[in-house]
């Protein structure tokens, strides 16, 4: 299953490094951040509920930049 989220990031290395986090979290296959249009994508493994694992990635991205934030 693969879904769209608003995030708030304004700096390339931080989008970056947030699309890093996300892609360690567990039950995420795939995530992506676009900069320009201020969209995660996130691509979840099967069987994963999508809301647990989004407050996992908001978690590991909150490290990267304090003020993040990701509207599910």
């Amino acid at each position: 299953m693969k879904k769209t989220y608003k995030i708030e990031v304004d700096c390339a290395n931080c989008a970056n490094k947030m699309e890093e986090a996300a892609r360690k979290t567990s039950g995420v296959k795939n995530a992506t951040v676009n900069i320009m249009t201020l969209k995660m994508t996130v691509e979840f493994d099967e069987g994963v509920d999508p809301k647990a694992v989004m407050q996992e990635v908001l978690k590991g991205c909150k490290k990267v930049e304090d003020e993040c934030e990701i509207y599910f």
